[in-house]
């Protein structure tokens, strides 16, 4: 459980990097804004990558605890998504800094979890081979990933919204397809 320090310390960041870009951050605006010392965010944060890595696994750690199961493409991408949404201007602000890499790892590693836990959730019986699951998992978790990425280069605008909505429904069904057409595949080798 992070203490409630290193949350103030958090808190301050996403307040400061809501407002304006990382290269206008310091270690000293995060400690006067959180009313602690230096010493003290070096107790919790090495320096200002190692606090983005926190506030990413922070993030990955609370959808993991949340979301056990995800039961639809749509609530799929809306759970990777949601920090962008609650943080928008912070998540624009990562995005086009020179720590993006971190960012984007985190959007993978949210794609890949969602993506997974969305398949276990809507398949959990459905024997197929381990390989399928795996790709089936990461064409899901890259579909997420490239949208995000694309909703990013595009400043986040709210038409993006509808969008997600209608390509939700145009993707109705597909995966459905792929697992049963792979069920059908290894039913079908195994009785040879």
């Amino acid at each position: 459980m992070p203490s409630f320090t290193r949350k103030a310390i958090i808190d301050s960041f996403l307040k400061l990097l809501e407002e304006r870009p990382l290269t206008q951050i310091t270690i000293r605006d995060i400690v006067e804004d959180c009313h602690v010392n230096r010493n003290t965010f070096y107790y919790h944060f090495a320096d200002l990558p190692s606090l983005i890595e926190a506030v990413v696994k922070d993030d990955i750690d609370r959808i993991i605890a949340q979301y056990a199961q995800i039961a639809s493409l749509r609530e799929c991408l809306d759970v990777a998504y949601e920090f962008v949404c609650s943080h928008r201007r912070a998540a624009l602000h990562l995005y086009h800094s020179s720590n993006r890499d971190i960012f984007e790892r985190y959007l993978m590693d949210t794609s890949v979890y969602v993506a997974k836990t969305y398949i276990e959730t809507v398949f959990p019986d459905v024997d197929i081979w381990d390989s399928d699951r795996e790709l089936i998992v990461h064409a899901y978790a890259c579909e997420c990933y490239g949208l995000a990425i694309a909703w990013l280069n595009e400043s986040l605008r709210d038409e993006w919204r509808d969008s997600l909505q209608r390509f939700c429904e145009l993707r109705t069904g597909t995966l459905e397809m792929m697992i049963r057409r792979s069920a059908e595949d290894k039913a079908r080798a195994e009785k040879q």
